[in-house]
Formats: C-alpha cells, sequence, structure tokens
C-alpha cells in the first residue's frame, strides 16, 4: 500500500508538472519594468503562504501546508500524509507617471506544490510555480528630417516558470531540537518576446519604411537551492526558530532567435529582412546568470499561540541577469542596470487553537510588511536611481476536516519605483487550498 501510494504521488507530480511546464508566468497587463532582464519576479508574493506574514518566510514549515522558499521545511511531512497546495490569485494594478495613471486587473493560478514522505528521515517535495512576467507596452514620438513624426512601440509578452523538485531530510538533534536539510533543483523554462517598432508617420514613405526588431528569448535552465531549518525548545513556553536558504551563482545559456525587417504601414506586409542576412542563422545563444543570494530567517513561538518572523535577504543583485550576445543585440541597450539587492520582512501569526470550541477561535490570523531595496537602477540625466519596493499582507487561515486541511485568504498590497519615475501599485488577492490527506496508513481491517 505505502509504496503504491508513493509510486502514485510521483506520477501525479510529473502529470501536473509535464503540461504545465511550457506554460507561460504572465500575468496579462502591463508591467513596464518587466521589459528588462527576463522579466518581473512574483516570488514570494505569488503564494498567500508568504503574503500573509509580509514575505517573511524562512523559517515557516508545518504538516499540512508546503513551503518551497525553504526546501528544508518538506521535513515537517508526517509520515502518513500525503500534502498537496494550489493558489489563486487576483490582482489590480495602478501605474502612476506624474499625473498620468493607468487602471488594471488580471488573474491567475499562483502554484502547485506537492510533499510527501520517503522514509522517517527522508522527505520529497516538488511543484510548479510563476517565477517572472514579461508584459508591457510603451510608445514615444519624435520627428525626423523636418517631414514627420516616428512612433516607436516597445512591447513584450511571455515570462518564465519554475519547475522544482526537491528534498529534505530530517537529522536527529535531540528531544528539545529539531533540525532539518534540504535542496531543491529547479528548471526554468519559458519563452519572452520583445520587439521595437518603428511606425513612420509622414507621407514620404520612399525613403522611411516602416520596420521592426524582434527577439524570441527561450528558457530551459537548472538553479539550486539549500535550506536549512532549526527549531530549539526554550523552557516550557518558547521555541526559537533559524532558517538558512542559498542559492549559489550560475552562469547559463539561453537560445535567442531574432528578426529584423521593414513593412508597409498600410497593410504589415514585409518588404525587406535585413537580419538575419542571406543564408545567415537567426539563432544565437546569450548570457543568463543567477546571483549568489543569501538568506537568514529567525522567529520565535510561544505554545503555539503566536510567532513572530524575521527575514533578511542579500545578493549581488535580485533574480536573473541576461545579456545579449553582443554580436548581436538587436534590441540595443538600456538606461537600466543592476546592483546591490536586500529585502527585510517582517511577520506576525496569532495561531488558532485547535481544540477551541468555536470554529473563530481555530482561525489563525497574521499580517506582515517587507521592504526591499531593489536590484534595478535607472540613469537619467547621469544620475542613478534605485527602484525600490515597499509593501504589506494580511491572512486567515481557516482549518478544513478537522484542522488537517487548511484554506488560506490572503491580500497584499505593494508599491515598486516612484511617480517621478515609474511608479506600480498592486493589490492581490489570494487563494490557497493544502489538502493534507493520510494516505500511508496500514489498515488493521480488510
Amino acid at each position: 500500500m505505502r509504496n503504491r501510494k508513493l509510486i502514485i504521488g510521483i506520477i501525479g507530480l510529473l502529470g501536473l508538472i509535464g503540461p504545465l511546464g511550457n506554460s507561460r508566468a504572465q500575468n496579462g497587463f502591463n508591467m513596464p519594468y518587466s521589459q528588462f532582464g527576463i522579466g518581473s519576479s512574483e516570488q514570494p508574493f505569488n503564494m498567500p503562504v508568504a503574503t500573509r506574514m509580509g514575505g517573511a518566510v524562512y523559517t515557516l514549515g508545518g504538516n499540512n501546508f508546503t513551503n518551497p522558499f525553504n526546501p528544508a521545511s518538506y521535513g515537517w511531512v508526517e509520515t502518513e500524509s500525503f500534502v498537496f497546495d494550489m493558489g489563486l490569485s487576483i490582482q489590480t494594478t495602478t501605474l502612476r507617471e506624474g499625473s498620468n495613471r493607468v487602471f488594471d486587473a488580471d488573474g491567475n493560478l499562483g502554484y502547485l506544490t506537492i510533499a510527501m514522505p520517503i522514509t522517517r528521515w527522508w522527505k520529497l517535495g516538488g511543484g510548479l510555480m510563476p517565477y517572472t512576467s514579461v508584459d508591457y507596452e510603451s510608445v514615444s514620438q519624435s520627428g525626423y528630417m523636418d517631414s514627420g513624426i516616428v512612433k516607436t512601440i516597445y512591447d513584450g509578452t511571455g515570462g518564465a516558470s519554475q519547475v522544482f523538485l526537491g528534498s529534505a531530510f530530517n537529522i536527529p538533534a535531540g528531544k528539545s531540537r529539531t533540525l532539518m536539510v534540504g535542496f531543491n533543483v529547479n528548471y526554468l523554462t519559458g519563452s519572452i518576446q520583445r520587439a521595437i517598432s518603428f511606425d513612420f508617420q509622414g507621407n514620404d514613405s520612399t525613403y522611411y519604411l516602416d520596420s521592426r526588431r524582434f527577439r524570441d528569448t527561450r528558457l530551459g535552465n537548472l538553479t539550486f537551492d539549500f535550506g536549512l531549518q532549526l527549531r530549539q525548545q526554550l523552557g516550557d513556553r518558547y521555541t526559537l526558530g533559524l532558517g538558512l536558504v542559498y542559492k549559489p551563482y550560475r552562469d547559463m545559456t539561453v537560445r535567442d532567435k531574432a528578426l529584423i525587417y521593414t513593412y508597409h504601414a498600410t497593410d504589415q506586409t514585409l518588404v525587406d529582412t535585413i537580419f538575419p542576412a542571406a543564408g545567415g542563422d537567426a539563432e544565437y545563444r546569450s548570457r543568463l546568470e543567477q546571483s549568489q543570494t543569501f538568506g537568514v530567517g529567525l522567529s520565535i513561538e510561544r505554545n503555539k499561540r503566536w510567532q513572530l518572523a524575521f527575514d533578511l535577504t542579500l545578493a549581488d543583485w535580485a533574480d536573473m541577469r541576461y545579456t545579449e550576445d553582443t554580436a548581436h543585440a538587436v534590441l540595443g541597450s538600456s538606461a537600466m542596470s543592476f546592483g546591490p539587492y536586500s529585502r527585510y520582512a517582517l511577520g506576525f501569526e496569532k495561531k488558532g487553537n485547535m481544540d477551541a470550541s468555536s470554529y473563530m477561535g481555530r482561525i489563525s490570523w497574521s499580517a506582515g510588511a517587507h521592504l526591499t531595496q531593489g536590484a534595478l537602477r535607472l540613469t537619467l540625466g547621469g544620475q542613478e536611481q534605485r527602484i525600490d519596493e515597499w509593501g504589506f499582507g494580511l491572512g486567515a487561515t481557516m482549518p478544513m476536516r478537522k484542522g488537517r486541511s487548511l484554506l488560506t485568504l490572503s491580500l497584499a498590497y505593494t508599491s515598486l519605483g516612484n511617480s517621478d519615475i515609474l511608479q506600480r501599485n498592486a493589490m492581490t488577492i489570494g487563494i490557497s487550498v493544502s489538502s493534507c490527506e493520510r494516505w500511508f496508513t496500514k489498515r488493521k481491517y480488510n
């Protein structure tokens, strides 16, 4: 029975990853900052378990939910349990630039994860999450040769998804101490299309033809995460938690395919292909780097009544840095650059009492906030400006099926950038279901 259900669980995970791994992490509304690197990252705020605590995730762990942001947390899964998590989100966004405002809204699937035991000391976790999103369109106009106006259109769609499989190991550390270590192997997959179009709006089309520069970037890369969680009893009332996360530096390659051509403005028919040249190859390889990232979390808990958690994340830069092959560079350079990144998160949770007589007494309530000193830098007029983000989150975790399964609702607000350059304010409503079933219990009677 145990081996059969373990095989079923692994096949189920592969079945989810197979068709979904090729899906794009795309929100569907304008995100101008997503035109840099390989897009805007939604992690860890695409999961209610993180947003409800303001992003303080490194010490979180339990026997009835998953926390892929620290793979050591899989070790909390009980030997007879199978945990399945699924999350959805609805997001409204306002873009501000000076007195101009644009509003949009969209919803999508947030993530799918599972966790299960292999042995008493070895646990398995895996799933699929959006990693980055690319979705933007902007227009600028300028004069040319005193004879008209050229409209330049920048647009991009797509993104990257993260398919991961990990393990956690419970290490004997004494009766008053719990120690777990773990790792994730991540496969980044996706496609990102970016383009620049030049629309000459004058009357003379003899010398000025509309043109378009297009690039399709395809990802298929492996990255790795390592994690540790330690909980130490402090007397009869308190428990101290420590979480560590490390992402090593990775230097990878991606496949690019580019096209530069001119076309007729009236019917968009292609006139001439500029790149690749006749007999040339439209495909080439570019560079993708993951920064070396360190994360540390501390928490204090009192008798399963409440907990306070704090996270610090440091990196040379955030997420992935993309560098196009300099021999091609079909889209040119930008005024954006990358720099040191840091994120601070603080979260508080009032834990529900599973023995409470009323259902309201069994609900856990949480709140948190974060401040991110961003990796993106914009150089304007010779001055460099850092793109920072701040936000807060609220959440309620409600037990189902006598407390083993959970329903989590979260509300988060984030503000990225500033209105002098471009400010993105987002409100996100999240809902997740953590199903915890007893799969591996041997029946005493048939």
